[in-house]
Formats: structure tokens, C-alpha cells, sequence
């Protein structure tokens, strides 16, 4: 059954989880992979291309809308004022690397695009950070089940656990970040919301120091 699934839709999924996130999906497809329900070569390719073609079209969002994108979300906006920090010193090294530091998969291309950094330039180094990211961590998991087999002998009968604990470590990473950026949304609210308030208090107090006129 898993079998079928994966040769009808497995590198479908990959490349739509590559396009849009990444890492779990790609790290149980190096493992999978391992245990000969794909190919690891393809794996590779797919996920360079899902990766690849996602985080173009953020930078090409990023931009045109990208103070737009990056405000809807409190943490993105952080996260993308502290991004263009960052690129505007070193923008060469962050087009390669962002891939590998969790969370800034959407921000940084996007904040990339905003920064002004040149299209053709990374179209290039995107790709190559891209070739270089999809075949580390498949290769990575892929010896991940490698190891695992030689610790524990034959890993058939463990397969789906890893496959379930790989996943649900994937989903949990996942909350923790939604639940990190409700609390982050709350508290910029209600920083926000102070701070109406004081400078409604503060022009409520000018008024009132204000020197009265004597009627005429």
C-alpha cells in the first residue's frame, strides 16, 4: 500500500512540500528512499526543483509586494527587518545559506527581493544553494536509515515508526512555530494598543495644560 502511494503521488508530494516548505518532506523522502521505495537521485532533483522555483517566486513577490507580505504577520515583520540587516552585510552568503536555518525558508527570499538584490545574481546563487541544500539533507537521511540499520539490524518491521516519529517531530516543529507567532501576534497587539493609549492620554493632557481664553 505505502508502496503504491508513493509511485502514484510520492515525488508529486515532495516537490508541492519542497515548493512551500521542505524539510520533513524531504527528510522522510531520504529515508524512504533508503528503504528503496524511491530513488534517491530523483529525490534529489525533485526536491532541487520544488525548492528552486518556491523560493523564486517569493523573491519575486518580495519584490513587489514585500512590505505587504511581510506585515501580515508580526513575526515576519521582525524577522524580515533583522533578514535585511543581515543581507545588506553579507547578501552572497545568505542567498546560499538561508535554506539551512529553520523558520526563514518564506522570510529571507522575500525579504531578498525587498533588499533589491539583483535578479540575475540570484537566480544563480538560489539555484546552487538550492542543489547544495536538497542533496545534503537527502543525503543525510538517507544515511540516517543506514545507521539506524546498523544499529538495529533489519529496520522493516521499525519503518513505520521512524516514519511516524519523523513526522510527527515535523508536525510538532510546525506548532511550535504557529503558537510562537499567536503569542508573538497577541503581544504586538497589545503593544500597539498601549500605545494608542498613551498618546491618547499624552494629547488628552496637552489639551488640558493648554492656557484657556477668556471669553470676550
Amino acid at each position: 500500500m505505502l508502496q503504491q502511494f508513493l509511485h502514484d503521488f510520492g515525488y508529486f508530494a515532495l516537490f508541492l512540500g519542497t515548493f512551500f516548505e521542505g524539510e520533513t518532506i524531504l527528510v522522510l523522502a531520504g529515508f524512504l528512499a533508503f528503504r528503496g521505495y524511491m530513488d534517491i537521485n530523483m529525490v534529489v532533483v525533485v526536491a532541487f526543483f520544488g525548492s528552486y522555483a518556491g523560493d523564486q517566486l517569493w523573491y519575486f513577490l518580495g519584490r513587489k509586494h514585500g512590505r505587504k507580505l511581510l506585515a501580515r504577520k508580526p513575526r515576519w515583520q521582525m524577522m524580515g527587518d533583522r533578514a535585511l540587516e543581515h543581507i545588506r552585510k553579507h547578501p552572497d552568503i545568505w542567498v546560499l545559506s538561508f535554506r539551512f536555518v529553520y523558520g526563514l525558508r518564506t522570510v529571507m527570499p522575500v525579504a531578498i527581493g525587498l533588499s533589491g538584490y539583483p535578479p540575475g545574481r540570484y537566480l544563480l546563487l538560489n539555484g546552487i544553494g538550492a542543489a547544495i541544500w536538497a542533496t545534503a539533507l537527502a543525503a543525510a537521511a538517507y544515511h540516517f536509515g543506514a545507521v539506524l540499520e546498523g544499529m538495529l539490524g533489519s529496520i522493516k518491521k521499525y519503518e513505520l515508526w521512524v516514519l511516524g516519529a519523523l513526522l510527527v517531530l515535523g508536525v510538532g516543529l510546525w506548532l511550535r512555530r504557529r503558537f510562537k507567532n499567536a503569542r508573538l501576534a497577541k503581544q504586538v497587539y497589545a503593544d500597539e494598543q498601549a500605545a494608542k493609549a498613551a498618546l491618547l492620554n499624552q494629547d488628552e493632557a496637552s489639551k488640558a495644560a493648554e492656557p484657556k481664553t477668556p471669553a470676550e
